[in-house]
């Protein structure tokens, strides 16, 4: 048995149980693959893999157990390399944070700056994603965290840690009938195109839950991943703006109108992930306070020791 076969294994699952694409994703050969997880499987004496013809098709009961063993293994191997990192190049090497664009152009800038200020021998990654994407990036260990407002919080292979609160506004163009209402409405609204977040991001969930609990129905003419194309739709005519609040600059945006909104969504948490079981390097730890100041080191290394746990801000 060795590590190697542990890797095959557990990236044959995170393929799908496709040899083809885990031998690829391992600079290596299926043949490859399929030869050192037969030979694992025989030293072990059990069946990793549910096979049909030379297809592998599920995980067997006791797969299901060795891979729960490897993935355990493999992290504590690369724990072990992190602790050997932290005192022989302590403020170097690489950070990957993985995000979407809203985070990435508005929420990190003044994060990203401070951090290269403090620790300009480490090299920054910013992987970004949908929430989803960005999860599994954290979970397949291609990035050290991941900072979302959605998704982070389902998967029970992350410790998910409240970042900052944020509600979404509307935006119209100057001149637009709404920009002279004192405090707009969801009927308001939904008299309008509306022009916001594809479902997957930037709590567009709670903006549909809010007009389903009223019993409307928006006209949705357009939906995009990030807050910058739906300014410009909106500068455009098309329709009215629901983003989110931090994205909107009034010196950037001159010729759009912010209307207050909090009052009509419920407000989004935006969370910072870690996999669980990971060791952390130290300017991950400043990384992760940069960006919410109240979650500094003993507050993270807390959440981490007390798996399961949970707080709000």
């Amino acid at each position: 048995m060795n590590f190697q076969q542990l890797r095959y294994v557990r990236e044959t699952v995170r393929q799908g149980l496709n040899l083809t694409e885990a031998a690829q994703k391992l600079f290596t050969s299926q043949p490859g693959i399929s030869k050192q997880i037969k030979e694992l499987e025989e030293e072990l004496g059990v069946q990793i893999f549910v096979r049909r013809g030379k297809r592998l098709v599920g995980l067997t009961e006791p797969g299901r157990a060795v891979l729960e063993s490897a993935e355990r293994i493999l992290q504590e191997t690369e724990n072990l390399r992190q602790i050997a990192r932290e005192f022989s190049e302590r403020d170097t090497g690489t950070l990957a944070v993985a995000t979407t664009h809203t985070q990435a152009r508005y929420a990190l800038p003044p994060v990203v700056a401070a951090f290269r200020r403090r620790y300009p021998g480490v090299r920054l990654a910013l992987r970004q994603g949908n929430p989803t994407q960005i999860a599994e990036m954290v979970i397949a260990g291609e990035a050290d965290l991941a900072i979302a407002t959605e998704a982070l919080d389902h998967y029970p292979q992350l410790i998910a840690m409240p970042g900052y609160t944020w509600n979404h506004c509307v935006l119209v163009p100057a001149h637009h009938p709404l920009a002279a209402v004192e405090t707009v409405t969801l009927e308001d609204l939904a008299k309008y195109p509306i022009v916001t977040y594809d479902p997957a991001f930037a709590g567009r969930s709670h903006i549909d839950e809010a007009f389903a609990a009223r019993g409307l129905k928006p006209d949705v003419v357009l939906a995009a991943i990030d807050s910058d194309v739906i300014k410009t739709y909106v500068e455009l005519g098309l329709g009215v703006g629901i983003v989110a609040a931090p994205a909107v600059d009034p010196g950037r945006d001159p010729s759009l109108r912010s209307l207050d909104a909090g009052h009509l969504f419920r407000s989004n948490t935006t969370r910072v992930a870690i996999r669980r079981g990971a060791l952390l390097r130290g300017y991950t730890y400043a990384f992760i306070e940069l960006f919410a100041p109240h979650l500094n080191r003993r507050l993270v290394e807390a959440s981490v020791a007390g798996a399961g746990e949970s707080y709000e801000l």
